[in-house]
């Protein structure tokens, strides 16, 4: 029984001796070496590099890109205008057909004239007996025969019936119609012998040597249209023509309801193709860029605000920050950050785990 008392306590001090004595030589071991630092291969080592990454690269190049606006507009004419007359009056004449190109200043409508001529002759009449009457007048009044006063009411006399005279020929000359501008007319709504009150719509006279575009653009870009802006017209009328116009004026009040901004061109329209009335979409061009820089969509990575791209030097990926701009047809300008012909990825980014990992193509993977 003493025995076993004393041997429990004898085994558990050899094994606590034999545990420090481990212990002592695992602190005196060498450490055991990475393969990858201490250069080693490491198929000997037993340590497996990471294989270089598959990506698809492309280079930076240059296209020519172009900032603008899409918008709709209306086609009208460079001067429109529906006739009407100022006096009431019946028809007598209408010296044009329907449809019919007529010259500036050409008669188109006249009217009934022979009272308001009998008017003039009357005037007329009155107006030389007026001026017989004031040279005789006149000459009394040098004589010392009458007085100044008679001389003077004789000479207002003139210039009233003289008055009378121009408001009876300004009467007259408004029964008659003239073309204010060469240009075509219209279908009339009247016929000759009609009577017609002053104001009546006769027939419209348009002028579509050239023609106008009016359209709106968004009241944020109102600040970057300029008066000469390059715009191209295509209406539906005539499918795949494209016009060539500029703006030629801008509206300087903003529509408070649609918050937008009136911008008219001019086009040239010598084979009249161009009707007003015609519907038309717009591109304003704000501002062309000859030799941007450009690249695909898909080689911009974003992280954060920030746009970056990896770039290829050396067979390695180097996560570049870039500036960019336009965006156009997948296409990305690029402000800052990169150059001419500098090789990016632009599919496998997933597989790039650091700044600077290798990486392989799949021509190099060929050869």
């Amino acid at each position: 029984m003493n025995l076993r008392r004393l041997l429990y306590p004898a085994l558990a001090l050899a094994g606590m001796i034999a545990l420090g004595w481990y212990a002592s030589r695992a602190q005196r071991a060498p450490m055991p070496i990475n393969p990858a630092q201490s250069g080693a291969p490491a198929a000997q080592s037993g340590f497996k590099a990471s294989p270089p990454a598959m990506v698809e690269l492309t280079s930076v190049s240059s296209a020519s890109l172009v900032d603008d606006i899409n918008a709709v507009g209306n086609i009208r004419s460079n001067e429109a205008v529906v006739l009407k007359p100022e006096i009431a009056g019946r028809i007598t004449q209408l010296n044009f057909a329907d449809g019919q190109p007529v010259k500036r200043g050409q008669l188109l409508v006249a009217f009934d004239a022979s009272v308001n001529q009998a008017e003039v002759q009357q005037a007329f009449a009155e107006l030389a007996i007026a001026k017989a009457n004031y040279t005789r007048n006149a000459d009394l009044a040098r004589q010392k025969f009458i007085s100044e006063r008679v001389k003077e009411e004789s000479e207002a006399n003139v210039q009233v019936l003289d008055a009378k005279l121009a408001l009876a020929q300004a009467k007259l000359a408004k029964l008659q119609i003239l073309a204010p501008f060469s240009g075509i007319v219209g279908i009339r709504n009247v016929s000759v012998g009609d009577y017609v009150k002053d104001g009546a719509e006769l027939v419209n006279l348009e002028d579509i040597s050239s023609v106008k575009v009016d359209f709106r653009i968004p009241e944020k870009f109102a600040e970057r249209a300029q008066k000469g802006q390059t715009i191209e017209v295509s209406v539906d009328a005539l499918p795949g023509r494209i016009f060539t116009a500029h703006v030629d004026a801008i509206d300087p009040q903003v529509d408070s309801a649609g918050r937008s901004a009136l911008l008219r061109g001019r086009i040239a329209n010598s084979d009249a193709k161009l009707k007003p009335g015609m519907f038309a979409r717009v591109r304003l061009i704000l501002t062309r860029r000859d030799n941007a820089l450009v690249v695909p969509e898909e080689a911009i990575v974003p992280m954060g605000d920030k746009s970056t791209v990896w770039r290829v030097v050396d067979g390695k990926a180097r996560r570049v920050e870039v500036k960019v701009g336009l965006r156009r047809a997948a296409q990305v300008e690029i402000l800052q950050g990169l150059t001419l012909g500098d090789q990016i990825v632009t599919a496998g980014q997933i597989r790039l785990e650091r700044d600077g990992a290798n990486i392989r193509t799949a021509q190099s993977a060929a050869h």
